[in-house]
């Protein structure tokens, strides 16, 4: 993959600009860079090597040459209208738009889910995740970078003293290789094609539909609180988690320092 050969993959899509890199530290840094300098609405960093890419808590995503995919969005527009509390729904968009490719547009459906908030498990097991990250000025939302990274090939799972979470990749489950740009043409058509949906009903909805353990016991670990048992009853209005504790109460959970776990792999 070259420059020339990203723009030619894809010039049937509704993209400003796209930059290919053979290597980068993070995408999601380069595009807020660019994004700073005047980068436009719907701007797109796609890199074949990943130094120090990273997820929610600043945890850290290996991309390694050749066997994944690591790209970042730059997102402006309507997406400046947001609230606050709504940004992190923008995470979700790259993991439902991950979630759909993989189950849509493959030859053999992966039957991958979202691991709320962000990650994209197939067979229980984390595949892909996206982070989005607010850009500000002052009060004034500049800019929304989202950043996707997959797995595609066996060289892209890390090391397993590095895992929070069991992992895998997408040649493992398929049994076969994978051409890892059409992947990303998937993957980027369906987080187009999501976008003007984003906060409405029908995308809270096909989140919901996509949840992992739904229904299922979890532990959910949170910031300077008691970790957390219930069984997962699915989203709120906002895009938050429902849960219901072992003492039959509701709660609502919103993105933060939260770890969550079925309760079979504590």
């Amino acid at each position: 993959m070259d420059q020339s050969e990203l723009e030619e993959l894809l010039s049937d899509l509704p993209l400003s600009a796209a930059r290919y890199y053979p290597q980068v530290s993070s995408t999601n840094d380069l595009a807020a860079r660019w994004a700073a300098a005047g980068g436009p609405h719907l701007a797109l960093v796609v890199a074949d090597e990943q130094t120090a890419g990273r997820g929610r808590l600043n945890r850290r995503w290996y991309t390694l040459p050749g066997s994944a995919l690591a790209f970042s969005l730059i997102l402006q527009g309507e997406i400046l209208a947001l609230e606050r509390e709504a940004i992190p729904q923008v995470t979700a968009l790259g993991a439902l738009a991950a979630c759909d490719a993989l189950n849509q547009d493959l030859p053999t459906r992966v039957a991958a889910q979202i691991k709320w908030p962000n990650d994209v498990l197939a067979g229980r097991r984390k595949m892909a995740g996206a982070l989005a990250e607010a850009h500000w000025q002052g009060e004034e939302l500049q800019a929304v970078i989202l950043g996707v990274g997959i797995n595609v090939a066996p060289a892209s799972l890390p090391p397993a003293e590095a895992l929070d979470f069991p992992a895998t990749c997408l040649e493992d489950v398929l049994g076969y290789p994978v051409d890892r740009w059409s992947v990303l043409h998937a993957v980027l058509a369906r987080l187009l094609g999501w976008l003007p949906s984003l906060g409405q009903p029908g995308f809270i909805q096909a989140w919901e539909q996509r949840l992992a353990f739904h229904g299922e016991w979890v532990r959910v670990s949170l910031e300077s609180q008691p970790p957390l048992e219930g069984r997962i009853r699915g989203l709120g209005p906002d895009g938050s988690l429902r849960i219901q504790t072992r003492d039959g109460k509701e709660r609502e959970l919103r993105l933060g320092d939260i770890h969550l776990r079925p309760v079979d792999r504590l």
